[in-house]
């Protein structure tokens, strides 16, 4: 604590006077370094090896990172009454900082991996699915989906406030599906059967009986067949820029073209920094992304599945279709979508609403895919997922 400021390393959150201020998670880390080292010269090396683990990075972005602390903190370049700048040398937080105390003493600074445990679920066909649970509260179960890794999640600018948000509020239970992430890299099938008897054993292992589920993208078609194999374990349902039908399905040449046109590219391009296919990637799937959440979805890529797995991974989720198990599914449901949204269409949705019986239908307006904190569109989405479930 600090002036008027607070900062949880525990819950990775920081607030200012009354009000909870949302840091970029580098702008987080860079804060947490300073504060929890008052009156110590940090140096820009020990920034970048303890910030940026090592990567090299320009001038600009380091003053903008350093800009971002000093606003937050209501501190400018000019008084330098919190954070002092060294000429040549780095930096030094002059701010007196106080430590809560608890009964273990002092709170340490906490890695994000450290505050979770993985354990492995063994799904029908023997392939084992990693899963963590985080955070206090009624369990909510995130269905599994592409592009995670449950370690590098928490350090991820796209991921980690997602996680932070639920993880405030439930017992967030989440999942690597298989092909990706710590999970079984070689599973003996991908079909939508497999995954949703993945969801269930990740639902057995955690001991769940009867849960709400957020699902977003592939994972609303394999929430959708769950909820309609067993019905009695879904208390609630939040889908997300999901689809009842895959490119494949859909009866277009157009979507199948599409589909075809990605699976081609993530062959070539998967995991290149700087590479077209990686441009094209984030401007389809969040293009309101910074530069360094840009770089994070990149490393990303090969973290969480190998190009081979990538190729197949889109092949079966294009072909997926939930259509005629729609009506079976009975818990209140809540559908969200981007209008602009390029990677399913919103009228995915739509189709989604038409079947379900007990399905709410909200539109927000934006482009992002993948849900990221700093678009317009976050806060609605955000508060309309937690008045719909508590």
């Amino acid at each position: 604590m600090f002036n008027d400021c607070v900062l949880d390393l525990k819950r990775h959150a920081f607030s200012k006077g009354d009000l909870a201020v949302r840091l970029e998670p580098q702008v987080f880390e860079l804060l947490a370094l300073f504060a929890s080292h008052p009156n110590e010269l940090i140096t820009k090396d020990r920034i970048l090896s303890e910030v940026w683990h090592g990567r090299i990075v320009s001038e600009a972005a380091l003053s903008s990172r350093i800009n971002a602390v000093r606003r937050a903190i209501g501190d400018t370049g000019q008084t330098q009454s919190m954070l002092r700048t060294v000429p040549r040398l780095g930096f030094e937080f002059i701010a007196p900082v106080t430590t809560a105390q608890t009964e273990l003493g002092t709170m340490p600074v906490q890695d994000g991996a450290a505050a979770q445990t993985v354990r492995m679920a063994m799904s029908g066909d023997q392939t084992r699915i990693a899963f963590a649970a985080t955070g206090q509260g009624p369990p909510l179960l995130r269905a599994g989906h592409f592009l995670t890794h449950l370690e590098h999640d928490w350090r991820s600018p796209v991921w980690q406030p997602l996680l932070e948000h639920f993880g405030q509020h439930f017992r967030f239970v989440r999942y690597d599906q298989r092909a990706t992430g710590l999970s079984d890299p070689n599973p003996p099938s991908l079909e939508l059967d497999a995954l949703v008897d993945d969801l269930r054993a990740v639902a057995d292992a955690a001991g769940l009986d009867k849960f709400p589920i957020f699902a977003a993208s592939q994972g609303v078609p394999v929430t959708v067949a769950f909820a309609a194999r067993y019905p009695e374990r879904v208390s609630k349902i939040v889908l997300y820029g999901g689809y009842a039908q895959g490119r494949s399905m859909r009866g277009t040449s157009a979507e199948s073209e599409n589909a075809e046109a990605i699976r081609t590219v993530i062959k070539t391009g998967w995991g290149k920094s700087g590479s077209a296919f990686a441009s094209a990637f984030t401007t389809l799937y969040m293009p309101d992304a910074s530069q360094e959440q840009i770089a994070h979805i990149t490393e990303l890529q090969l973290a969480s599945a190998t190009p081979e797995n990538a190729v197949a991974l889109r092949t079966a989720i294009d072909q997926f279709d939930v259509t005629d198990l729609l009506e079976q599914v009975q818990a209140p449901t809540l559908i969200l979508h981007a209008r602009e949204d390029s990677v399913h269409p919103y009228e995915q949705s739509c189709v989604l609403a038409a079947g379900i019986p007990n399905a709410k239908l909200r539109i927000v307006e934006g482009r992002n895919h993948m849900p990221i904190w700093q678009s317009e569109s976050w806060q609605e989405i955000m508060k309309a997922i937690m008045a719909f479930l508590t």
